[in-house]
């Protein structure tokens, strides 16, 4: 088994696409855990605000199959992928690291990049695996944290309910 973590965004019935996102990898992967969700304007093009939210888990499948399943949920809750990168959205679920993996498989590069360049990545992130060390730069997700920018963009936790639990409450 490979320790995966996975971002989550939506910006399209926010609550809808992020419950039913929570759903299907539960059903996949089995046991998550779930970082607060956290509410942030949108970056690079002028839209609703988003939800995202970091997801850790455990898995067998590769990094390519894995990649196959997420772009999977995400088509089955409406994602359009023929419009400009910086789009609404009503899912998006990106692989942020698989275990120790540094480089590029199946095009994906791991680990991704955003995990220091978006609060909206490292904040929960450094919430739910604050011990872990960036398999790159070899620093705990609590230090990255500690060292980013953190008014450079802004972000804040909501309440949110899955599952009939509370997952997340705002700050």
């Amino acid at each position: 088994m490979t320790a995966i973590y996975l971002s989550l965004g939506s910006n399209v019935e926010r609550y809808k696409h992020i419950t039913l996102a929570l759903d299907a990898l539960a059903n996949l992967l089995g046991d998550l855990t779930i970082s607060s969700v956290y509410e942030s304007k949108s970056i690079g093009f002028d839209g609703r605000n988003f939800f995202n939210l970091v997801v850790g888990a455990q898995t067998r499948l590769g990094i390519a199959e894995l990649s196959d399943v997420l772009k999977r949920i995400e088509d089955e809750n409406g994602r359009k992928r023929s419009g400009p990168k910086f789009s609404p959205r009503t899912l998006d679920i990106d692989i942020l690291t698989y275990g120790d993996f540094v480089g590029v498989e199946s095009g994906i590069e791991l680990p991704r990049a955003e995990i220091t360049k978006n609060a909206f990545v490292l904040l929960p992130l450094a919430e739910i695996a604050p011990q872990i060390r960036h398999p790159q730069l070899q620093k705990t997700y609590a230090e990255l944290w500690q060292a980013y920018d953190q008014s450079s963009q802004s972000l804040w936790a909501i309440d949110f309910e899955w599952q009939g639990r509370k997952i997340s409450t705002q700050h």
